[in-house]
């Protein structure tokens, strides 16, 4: 771990595993209630929780916040509430299921921040994955992640639509965020000769008045070429639908927000956090040193997150 100074202004890792604790915190999702700080993470057999009273330390492993019978990979939970409810978003699929593209988005409930949830149902059938939902005007929007095979440069890019109520999705998706660069491809080839597959995902939306920002991740964390970049589009519009977003600085320019340097790398996967006017970025990383095969070696961390303008600069 990087030395914090009293400002934070350099990256830092926000859990370091207990004995009895999961080694990783892939998807790290933070959410701020009832004076305490929750973050929800990916998890194999269950959603995996961490609580804090210090954004920047003393994190605990609270243990599964959310298990189902008969399912596992559970994928990149969001939480939001409502009226004294707290809603998860999450994506998961059957036990015994070897085929990922089998993920499908699902929504629990609980009275608590800390859980337990239950499932209510299905809210995105196969294959959607990394949900985001937000509060815009009245309604209520999801982002999320789902495949175009025909595409020019076929993969998973990032969709947003409007939520008829906290279970149901209108089916009327717009896309947000698609492939336009060589740094996304996934896997070269990846179900027939010729065809490169392009992943970008993750999605975290955010608002600064009539600035409105997409974080995403570009790739795949197992990759050298993964990274967190960001999409951008001004106007008064509440129907997130209507917004013309554009990648930073342009659609066919790579530049990430971040991506590895000489200490962590697989940077990816964010939410954001505003405290004290002050905005904060958590990603997950792995050390440099740290080796990719299994178990899983990703870690929250987080670093201050500036914003000028329609300019997003991670200060690590």
């Amino acid at each position: 771990m990087r030395r914090v100074s009293a400002a934070h202004t350099y990256t830092m890792k926000l859990i370091h595993p207990e004995k009895g604790s999961p080694a990783s915190q892939g998807d790290p999702y933070i959410l701020e209630a009832n004076g305490k700080f929750y973050l929800y993470a990916t998890g194999v057999d269950g959603v995996e929780l961490y609580t804090s009273d210090d954004l920047f330390s003393g994190w605990k492993y609270a243990g599964k916040a959310l298990r189902e019978q008969g399912r596992i990979e559970y994928w990149a939970p969001c939480v939001i509430e409502r009226e004294g409810t707290y809603y998860m978003y999450y994506s998961s699929v059957r036990e015994g299921t070897k085929d990922m593209h089998e993920q499908s988005i699902r929504v629990a409930t609980s009275s608590s921040p800390e859980g337990p949830f239950s499932n209510r149902s299905t809210v995105l059938p196969p294959f959607s994955i990394d949900p985001h939902v937000v509060k815009s005007g009245e309604n209520y929007y999801i982002f999320y992640s789902m495949n175009n095979w025909d595409a020019p440069r076929a993969g998973t890019f990032i969709a947003v639509d409007r939520l008829t109520d906290m279970f149901t999705a209108e089916g009327n998706p717009v896309p947000v965020v698609v492939p336009t660069v060589d740094e996304e491809i996934f896997l070269r080839d990846r179900f027939r000769k010729g065809q490169n597959w392009h992943t970008v995902e993750g999605a975290f939306y955010f608002r600064r008045g009539d600035d409105h920002f997409v974080i995403y991740s570009g790739n795949c964390y197992q990759n050298e070429q993964y990274f967190l970049g960001y999409a951008y589009a001004h106007g008064e519009e509440d129907d997130l639908r209507k917004l013309r977003f554009s990648k930073m600085p342009s659609n066919d320019v790579y530049a990430p927000l971040l991506c590895r340097n000489e200490e962590e790398e697989g940077t990816g996967h964010n939410s954001v956090i505003e405290r004290d006017g002050n905005y904060y970025i958590v990603y997950h990383a792995r050390d440099r040193a740290a080796k990719r095969d299994l178990p899983d070696s990703r870690t929250a961390r987080i670093a201050p997150l500036l914003i000028e303008g329609n300019v997003l600069k991670v200060q690590r």
